[in-house]
């Protein structure tokens, strides 16, 4: 009987230079100074420690910087894009949207992840009247599978916990959608 004893692994070596290496070339419909029309991206993962605009440009890359759209996260080191307090319309009803956190009255409410961004886009859009549709494909998002009802139960949903005193405030446009009313006072 013969057994057989692994190797012992070459050691990896690791330079401790930071690399860029570009897999492939440009298009050639893509001309050196720029593009026209189309876009091609990479995914570089770096070191913490190292600048990637800096390292892009030593190795003759312009980067193209473009910050990050609202409800995503952070790139590290910007601040936060201030978002406007959108519970400040109404009183009874807030929203945090930094801290994602609902209250009515000062009680805080226990709403899903759904449920929360359909409250928070009602709030922060008063009077506008939201077709089901547009409902969907922005809190649901493009690739959401569904139809109108979807919806509908959501704001159910939404209103059995906002309680009989506040659920009013979304109010239902026929055939069409939802709208937020804040209290008039």
């Amino acid at each position: 009987m013969t057994t057989a004893i692994p190797a012992p692994a070459p050691a990896v070596r690791r330079s401790p230079a930071p690399r860029l290496q570009l897999v492939g070339a440009r298009p050639p419909a893509v001309p050196a100074g720029g593009t026209d029309g189309g876009r091609v991206g990479y995914l570089v993962f770096l070191p913490a420690n190292v600048d990637p605009v800096a390292l892009m440009q030593a190795h003759g890359i312009r980067p193209e910087i473009h910050p990050l759209g609202p409800g995503l996260p952070q790139a590290p080191g910007s601040a936060p894009a201030p978002q406007p307090d959108s519970g400040r319309l109404d009183d009874a009803i807030r929203v945090d949207r930094t801290r994602r956190l609902a209250e009515v009255d000062g009680s805080e409410l226990d709403l899903t992840y759904l449920e929360f961004d359909l409250l928070a886009h009602l709030v922060a859009h008063p009077y506008t009247v939201h077709t089901r549709d547009a409902l969907i494909s922005g809190i649901w998002g493009y690739g959401h599978i569904g139809d109108g009802r979807t919806v509908d139960v959501h704001v159910a949903r939404l209103r059995r916990k906002l309680g009989p005193a506040y659920r009013d405030r979304i109010s239902t446009v026929r055939r069409v959608g939802y709208k937020y009313v804040p209290d008039q006072q």
